[in-house]
């Protein structure tokens, strides 16, 4: 696809200058590559406007790509119902703790879904994810599309000159940018163009509140609410009321440290399960908490309050070995836990890898229950299906619900004769959404992230995104609205034969929906995610993915290939060939002449270790990115799609 992005000057390697030069794939093109204006709807985290006028709606302090020079400017492009983009804001607190004199972060939020391009929403998740650096709101994606960006995370690092001089996609790459980030100092201390001192960034207050984005809420045997209060990382139980606080367990700082309900940490908690009494009395504990940033699963004793880790070992799990001895098995964002008779096991919604987990409490032990690691929606064993995200769960006595929230589905685990299966109730894709009620084949929702089973066997659905609760009756295919007008509700319990909703914007347990309220139909409008598709031409395509070790480190291929690529598509008759995995990051694929278009899937990974003879054994680290690149595919088109992992595409 042909871009020609506005404010780009490039200087040729002879010392040529071309303004506005045509480019011709989603990456930057070798040499000096001035970076782009900064283009937006306002700034957040900037302070008030200091010349008294006001910067966009939120009356903030704008600024321009030029008010960076000299420092090292690192934009991170994210959204942030993106899980992947949330790895990254954790993984960038370090790296912008130490080079805080010299490297000045900014978010560039550039929404998928319409949801996220509401300002207030956006202000909301800056705080809930506690986003510690300016953020650039590009609800048009213009500074998306200016900087040609193909993916959910990307990261682009700007010289203190205003050059473009390294582009990563996914997670992984804090090493790799800090050895860009050390080359640039030495560099530009040299050349006398590195300027030291504070960043833009200015914090704002939060509101002090009982609840803050709370995520999920369970009701006990004894009548009482338990809460995950995600943004104040603790548990807190309830009265059945959903206002009276009975007791908090956590200490209410973010961290990891098991021990007494006072002193215990958690980093944002989110789904809740009660194990069966037996089962509790067997083990020792009787609540699963799936403490999401942390990567863990946490037990607590209701009894005495004392929270210990079951599974998990607190670092990111992103490839290699994921069945074993629970706390020597990495998980990824686990987002909610059901106890499901069905498995006779805790079952965990693994967002972070798009799988779901599974946890015996008895032996202590985890493995993967369904899915690939590969984004997107296809059914089938659950082995080989493809999930997106799963963020909440529901068990019934046959099945095991759970909702795909980027691919805004309502989807189900059941038995077969020869393990499990995985089958789509509502949903269609990772591009298509909206709020629409009816038939299932229909039926829209908008990154729901939680789902509750009722009594008479239909379930309630927290579309969050459309603010709304939704009802699914399995017995006649339908989808129908409860309720709407919510603030992100992201889990519903039922208490006393009423519903309770979590709404977590917010910041409260709410009952929305009176008993016996009558549900509406809602024929709202279907959406489809705002990414330009690049357009292919039929026949043998180039995929080069670029993956180019950082300052100091080499490919790791001690013990074989250092890469690892998948490539699949939606749908399969969309790839003639090329499918599958292999080491080389560069394949000929080949496009079907009778498909107008779809979604290719690619997942890679690179390994690079320090580049030292003297070190007998150099850190190593893994990279990993997931594409779904929506394509077109016209006579026209062109017959390369480059995507880049790290560092810069030179054939271009």
């Amino acid at each position: 696809m042909t871009i020609r992005p506005r404010h780009w000057d490039a200087e040729h390697p002879d010392g040529r200058r071309a303004l506005n030069p045509v480019v011709t794939s989603s990456v930057l093109r070798k040499g000096r590559v001035r970076a782009p204006e900064l283009v937006g709807r306002g700034w957040l985290n900037t302070g008030a406007s200091t010349d008294g006028t006001e910067a966009g709606p939120t009356g903030t302090r704008s600024y321009s790509i030029q008010d960076f020079r000299g420092r090292i400017t690192l934009l991170d492009f994210w959204t942030f119902c993106c899980i992947n983009c949330l790895h990254v804001l954790d993984e960038l607190r370090p790296l912008e703790e130490e080079f805080s004199d010299v490297l000045v972060t900014v978010g560039v939020h550039s929404p998928k879904f319409v949801h996220e391009a509401d300002p207030a929403a956006l202000a909301a998740a800056v705080e809930r994810y506690e986003v510690t650096h300016p953020v650039l709101d590009d609800p048009e994606m213009a500074t998306w599309s200016a900087y040609a960006v193909r993916a959910w995370p990307t990261l682009v690092v700007v010289d203190p000159e205003g050059y473009v001089v390294h582009v990563a996609a996914g997670e992984g790459h804090i090493e790799a940018l800090r050895a860009v980030i050390l080359e640039l100092i030495a560099v530009h201390e040299a050349k006398g163009t590195l300027h030291r001192g504070s960043g833009p960034y200015v914090p704002v207050e939060p509101a002090e509140t009982t609840l803050r984005f709370p995520s999920k809420a369970i009701a006990t045997p004894t009548g009482t609410l338990l809460v995950a209060d995600t943004r104040h990382h603790q548990i807190v139980e309830l009265e059945a009321d959903g206002e009276t606080v009975l007791r908090r367990i956590g200490s209410g700082t973010r961290g990891r440290a098991d021990g007494e309900a006072s002193s215990a940490q958690f980093s944002e908690p989110s789904g809740l399960t009660l194990l069966p009494a037996p089962l509790a009395a067997e083990v020792g504990y009787h609540l699963v908490v799936a403490d999401t940033v942390n990567h863990l699963l946490r037990a607590v004793d209701l009894d005495t309050g004392r929270v210990r880790t079951v599974a998990g070992t607190g670092e990111q799990w992103r490839s290699g070995i994921d069945a074993g001895p629970g706390t020597d098995i990495p998980l990824t964002s686990p987002t909610d836990v059901a106890w499901w008779a069905g498995a006779d096991a805790v079952i965990i919604a693994m967002a972070g890898n798009h799988t779901l987990g599974s946890f015996d409490p008895r032996r202590g032990t985890v493995a993967r229950f369904a899915g690939t690691t590969v984004e997107g929606l296809s059914d089938g064993p659950a082995e080989e299906a493809f999930l997106a995200q799963p963020s909440g769960l529901a068990a019934t006595a046959e099945r095991l619900w759970f909702v795909d929230s980027e691919t805004s589905a309502l989807r189900w685990v059941g038995a077969t004769a020869s393990g499990f299966e995985v089958r789509t109730s509502v949903g269609t894709g990772l591009f298509d959404f909206g709020h629409r009620d009816g038939p299932s084949a229909e039926a829209l929702f908008q990154h729901p992230l939680g789902v509750t089973a009722l009594a008479d066997g239909s379930l309630v659905v927290a579309d969050t995104y459309n603010g709304a609760i939704r009802r699914f009756d399995p017995a006649t295919d339908e989808v129908s609205t409860l309720v709407d007008g919510l603030a992100e509700p992201s889990g519903a319990v039922v208490l006393d034969e009423e519903l309770l909703v979590v709404s977590s914007a917010a910041h409260r347990v709410d009952r929305p929906v009176p008993p016996g309220v009558a549900a509406t139909l809602v024929a709202g409008e279907a959406h489809q995610v705002r990414r330009e598709a690049s357009e292919l031409a039929p026949g043998p395509v180039e995929l080069a993915v670029v993956f180019t070790p950082p300052p100091g480190q080499k490919l790791d291929e001690r013990y074989g290939p250092s890469t690892r690529v998948e490539v699949t598509s939606s749908p399969p008759e969309l790839l003639v060939s090329g499918a599958g995995v292999d080491t080389a990051l560069s394949r000929e694929i080949v496009l079907a002449d009778d498909i107008e278009g779809g979604v290719l899937h690619v997942v890679a990974q690179g390994a690079s270790c320090d580049d030292d003879p003297a070190v007998e054994h150099p850190a190593c680290r893994l990279v990993r990115q997931d594409w779904g690149i929506p394509i077109r595919i016209v006579p026209s088109g062109v017959t390369r799609l480059p995507l880049v992992m790290g560092g810069l595409d030179h054939d271009v």
